[in-house]
């Protein structure tokens, strides 16, 4: 059991980080395309995110499975500070996404200010994720 669990939680990983790669180039093509074009894009942003969540609600679920079945115990150094970096990614994706792709159907809203504080807090999600996977592939110790 402890196999399958391994592999869900390295899918539900993969589909945590990876359509934050899709989503940098539909950012760029946000910028100049027509409204209609751009209310498609926002919904297939908004639907990443969705997938993101959810995967990430399979990732947790899995990990608590792999550390009950493990001789981890949830004192481990590189599972605390995953622990941290992943409860402060819960509320940064919270506060990052949502409420901008909500300004893009204001009228008076500037695109290309939303579309700069979208990529910038894409890349620091990224930046978050990528410390968690990094802290759960090396395993640190650090105290």
């Amino acid at each position: 059991m402890y196999s399958v669990f391994l592999y869900l939680h390295i899918l539900s990983a993969v589909l945590s980080i990876g359509p934050f790669f899709v989503l940098l180039p539909l950012l760029k093509r946000m910028d100049g395309a027509a409204e209609m074009v751009l209310q498609s894009q926002i919904t297939t942003f908004r639907s990443a995110i969705r997938l993101v969540k959810h995967a990430g609600h399979v990732l947790v679920a899995t990990g608590v499975l792999l550390i009950w079945q493990s001789a981890w115990t949830w004192t481990t150094p590189w599972i605390v500070l995953t622990l941290a970096v992943m409860f402060g990614s819960v509320f940064f994706l919270a506060r990052a996404f949502k409420p901008v792709l909500r300004k893009f159907d204001e009228p008076a809203s500037d695109r290309k200010d939303l579309l700069k504080k979208l990529h910038r807090s894409t890349w620091l999600y990224i930046a978050l994720l990528l410390i968690m996977l990094w802290l759960m592939v090396a395993k640190p110790v650090l105290w």
